[in-house]
């Protein structure tokens, strides 16, 4: 074992200053400087950006100090910025590349998304009561 281990939260003591990435349980990805934690892994990123995805396509908007929560972070993990090579695309690993666009195009493409995607839950559910199924509401959970 590693003399440099450290058990929980105290092992991001080590990415202090270090630029990470954090997935949160919503969905979105922010991108920033690590500057504070504490015991409950709540956590202090500066100079952060929110990168959205819709589709192949990609944008970052600026979002300053930002405050997460502990429990809101599924994913957390440092970023390199070698691979940024200030270009409008950079590759995922697979066979697809990104593609930069601007945050006003990146933003309707998002609402766009998001009214197929209710279109399609409204599908789903005329179809679940013409089958003579009930949905209770309250027992409904969110899928984050």
């Amino acid at each position: 074992m590693s003399d440099k281990f450290l058990p929980g939260t105290a092992s991001l003591l080590e990415e202090i200053d270090k630029k990470l990435m954090v997935l949160l349980r919503d969905g979105r990805t922010l991108i920033g400087y690590l500057r504070s934690i504490d015991q409950f892994a709540n956590l202090v990123l500066h100079r952060t950006i929110e990168r959205i995805h819709v589709g192949n396509k990609f944008a970052d908007m600026n979002r300053g100090i930002f405050i997460i929560r502990g429990e809101n972070v599924v994913l957390c993990g440092e970023v390199s910025d070698e691979n940024n090579d200030g270009t409008d695309e950079y590759s995922t690993g697979h066979h697809e590349s990104l593609t930069r666009v601007d945050v006003e195009e990146i933003l309707e493409l998002q609402q766009a998304d998001f009214l197929a995607k209710q279109d399609k839950d409204k599908v789903r559910l005329k179809a679940v009561q013409e089958s003579g199924l009930s949905i209770n509401y309250d027992t409904l959970i969110d899928d984050f």
